[in-house]
């Protein structure tokens, strides 16, 4: 994630070209939101899992990054809001996902997340959707957190990124956090299972990353009308 961040401090001074970055995790990891507590994580129940943890450059709560697809999006503002950027990304994302599953939409409701993010309920970032976030049979599918880069002369630059669900695996979240009581870690797993699910779970077979991320640069083309450059990078 420190590369997305790079990326956009290198688009930021004309060095590239707005970019699509999509990868996988080894070890699986949690990232936190730039904001974000360390405290919400238990260490030591993600060393037993062989879980890393590293910071987010965008916000959001905590998202594990087990058997899903990350997405980074690095592209110039150009005058438009944060709302009217998620929804551009959301279209994409829907346009190419909706090739492998038809059903999937996003949401354009909002809620109230300076009174959410208050309870231990909301420490996984599934917990609740944001405005234009991506859902299948309205439950979550993609979790996604913005983030803007502006200095003076320089043009101001879109960070954001996004854990696409491939597996029922991103449940291990309730896991790993750290609660005040047993009765709350319940509820945060009944909200993973009411309010989120993965591509395989929805499809019913195996949904496979490369064929995520094949569908996921059609639909980015075809929204903003772009032909990739491909770049293949072997990242230790």
């Amino acid at each position: 994630m420190a590369t997305d961040r790079d990326l956009a401090e290198k688009l930021q001074r004309a060095e590239i070209l707005p970019t699509l970055r999509l990868y996988a995790w080894k070890p699986w990891a949690v990232s936190l939101g730039y904001n974000q507590s360390e405290k919400d994580i238990n260490r030591r129940k993600c060393e037993e899992y062989g879980f890393d943890i590293v910071r987010r450059p965008t916000g959001g709560r905590a998202i594990l990054h087990a058997n899903e697809l990350t997405y980074s999006v690095v592209m110039l503002a150009d005058g438009k809001g944060i709302t009217e950027t998620y929804s551009l990304i959301s279209k994409a994302l829907v346009a190419g996902l909706s090739t492998i599953c038809p059903e999937i939409s996003y949401e354009s409701s909002q809620p109230n997340f300076a009174s959410l993010y208050k309870r231990q309920e909301s420490i996984p970032c599934f917990s609740a959707s944001a405005r234009y976030e991506v859902q299948i049979g309205g439950k979550k599918n993609v979790g996604s957190a913005q983030r803007r880069f502006s200095l003076p002369n320089l043009p101001e630059v879109v960070l954001q990124h996004g854990s696409i669900l491939l597996g029922p695996e991103h449940k291990l979240l309730a896991e790993i956090l750290n609660v005040e009581s047993e009765e709350i870690k319940k509820k945060i797993v009944q909200d993973i299972e009411m309010k989120t699910i993965d591509l395989s779970t929805a499809l019913h077979r195996r949904v496979l990353f490369d064929e995520t991320a094949a569908a996921v640069r059609l639909g980015f083309e075809q929204v903003m009308e772009i032909t990739f450059e491909p770049t293949i990078e072997a990242l230790l």
